[in-house]
């Protein structure tokens, strides 16, 4: 979760929300994508990884993926607001106002709903028993929630545009893993349109230093550290998350219900032995409307995660990180275009980057490798 205080949250005439693509999920399209296991021609050929690819699925695929799109963009753009509004918000007044600095129960909070969306949408439509390894979806809370924790406590030591910056290189460590631990292939087009992509978003995003160099200038410190470590805890998520999919087929339910259980387990461990759980009960006591925004924050999140999770299953992690990287770019780029900010020639030169990876991808990501 975003922690409060964060600085630089306005670049070049635009406001950037704090979102964290991380958590990232309602009638027919729910019960179809829990009813349905991602067909053969997915990406992932579990018969024989070295033929797997991430290509669209031939039937239906671009309707869907519009879908996905759209349902990430939309439920964490509302995210992002009530995320802000609870964390970024005083709470009292006069001498006795306060910030909201539960972070760790409030994503239990959230895990805990994510959860209770994922287990009735099982409940409600028939689904084929799930075969994964317990201990698949135990390693993959794990690395889901370490990336979450090495990113915010980042922004104790850097800004949060930098945080933007190298999170935006998130397809790359997940494409990169995904070979090495997952047995993962990608055709080279898919590495030039990721790579397109993400200098694209970075060239975007990066805000110019001013002339002024401070003591605190340096190449690698904790921040950047963090960094890195929530990079490739990315990675190693997409990973442990290819490995399900070409392996046991998980279907997107069966995932996230059972990556938030974990989580829960983990969280709850974690709020209990801090004693946060109980400043956080008393907090809310004195501001009971605190909740409210909660359980809306915890629901958005829920809706987020079936988009999130349908899209792993179904199109492969990389994919969906390319969607929660280009999600943040097209965000900006909006804000830009709606309320006029002028963008300097190096973000044009960005913008030129982004659609000509996604243009790439779209063109002739769908070819398939051929057999040796």
């Amino acid at each position: 979760m975003t922690t409060q205080g964060v600085k630089g949250s306005k670049t070049d005439g635009f406001t950037q929300l704090t979102l964290d693509d991380r958590h990232r999920e309602a009638g027919s399209f729910l019960a179809e994508s829990s009813n349905s296991a991602p067909p053969p021609s997915v990406g992932t050929d579990s018969r024989d990884p070295a033929m797997a690819t991430t290509q669209l699925p031939a039937s239906g695929s671009t309707r869907q993926l519009m879908i996905c799109f759209l349902g990430i963009f939309v439920c964490y753009f509302y995210y992002g607001i009530l995320q802000e509004k609870i964390t970024r918000s005083d709470y009292g007044e006069g001498e006795n106002k306060e910030r909201f600095n539960y972070f760790f129960c409030l994503v239990f909070v959230q895990c805990i709903i994510n959860a209770i969306c994922a287990r009735s949408v099982l409940q409600l439509t028939k689904t084929e028993p799930d075969k994964t390894p317990t201990r698949m979806y135990a390693i993959c809370a794990v690395t889901y929630l370490g990336a979450m924790v090495a990113s915010n406590s980042s922004l104790k030591w850097v800004s949060y545009p930098m945080q933007v910056l190298g999170k935006s290189c998130k397809p790359i460590p997940v494409m990169i893993l995904g070979v090495l631990v997952a047995r993962k292939s990608y055709p080279w087009i898919k590495y030039l349109s990721v790579l397109l992509i993400v200098a694209g978003v970075a060239t975007f995003m990066y805000k110019d230093k001013g002339g002024k160099t401070t003591a605190d200038d340096h190449l690698l410190g904790w921040g950047e550290i963090l960094l890195l470590t929530s990079l490739t805890l990315d990675g190693l998520t997409g990973a442990v998350q290819e490995k399900m999919r070409s392996e046991s087929r998980t279907q997107p339910h069966h995932m996230m219900f059972n990556i938030n259980l974990w989580s829960i387990l983990y969280l709850g461990i974690t709020v209990f032995a801090t004693g946060e759980v109980f400043t956080f009960v008393s907090f809310v006591n004195r501001y009971p409307y605190v909740m409210w925004n909660i359980l809306l924050f915890g629901l958005g999140s829920a809706l987020g995660q079936h988009f999130i999770f349908v899209t792993v299953t179904t199109f492969g992690p990389l994919t969906c990180s390319i969607i929660t990287t280009t999600r943040k770019f097209f965000t900006i780029l909006g804000s830009v275009i709606i309320f006029a900010n002028p963008l300097l020639l190096r973000q044009w030169f960005g913008v030129a980057l982004v659609f000509s990876g996604l243009g790439v991808d779209s063109v002739f990501g769908k070819i398939k490798k051929k057999p040796k």
